[in-house]
């Protein structure tokens, strides 16, 4: 979220660290369905966080890539969002039965980065979040997947305007997604992009394990 620096472009935001936070298992009692509608009986950090949420217009949800999908902290957060849903079912544009949900949730933008040369590592959280965004009775309006995402942090002079570039589409993207609430595909073009090469990206990694393990 900082890297697309969306308030460049007059937007408010809100980042909100999960590793901050005290976000317990949802056990699926449905006591904020029967017993207390719209509020958990779990007392932890779950409602500062809905608070957060409810006047924003899109949420991003964040992650690395864990074994082909999301954190298993995000995936706690997410179960805790039965919530703002409702016992009651009904079919969706498809079809497909779904719960409704009790708010007008906004639409999602999903972004992620793995250490991996192919994007194809991805498929699970982008079919999740499409998913996800469907049992919401909302849409994904941006998906950013990042590979080779160690050089994101790189110091080797010559990928630097590589990775600069990167960014600045990063940016690029925030400021359309602040004023047209999507992203153009010339940005989108722009962040597909490789920082190098998949076999030369993977001999750098296998130099570097070789060397850990040689310091060790």
């Amino acid at each position: 979220m900082e890297a697309i620096k969306v308030k460049q472009a007059g937007a408010e935001t809100v980042n909100i660290f999960l590793a901050d936070k005290n976000i317990g298992y949802c056990t699926a009692c449905k006591a904020c369905w029967f017993n207390t509608p719209g509020t958990c009986v779990v007392k932890d950090d779950m409602n500062e966080v809905l608070c957060l949420l409810q006047d924003a217009d899109v949420w991003i949800w964040a992650t690395p890539l864990y074994f082909d999908n999301i954190s298993s902290m995000l995936k706690v957060f997410i179960d805790r969002l039965m919530v703002i849903g409702s016992p009651y079912w009904d079919k969706d544009k498809d079809g497909e039965y779904r719960h409704l949900t009790t708010i007008a949730v906004p639409k999602l933008i999903m972004m992620s980065n793995c250490g991996y040369p192919e994007t194809s590592h991805f498929q699970v959280i982008s079919h999740w979040i499409n998913r996800h965004a469907r049992n919401l009775g909302t849409e994904v309006i941006c998906e950013i997947y990042t590979s080779e995402g160690a050089l994101l942090s790189t110091q080797v002079a010559e990928l630097l305007p590589m990775v600069s570039d990167y960014l600045q589409a990063l940016e690029t993207a925030g400021k359309e997604i602040v004023t047209t609430m999507q992203v153009s595909e010339k940005t989108k073009k722009l962040l597909e992009q490789k920082f190098i090469s998949d076999e030369v990206y993977a001999q750098e990694v296998k130099f570097y394990v070789d060397s850990i393990l040689k310091m060790g």
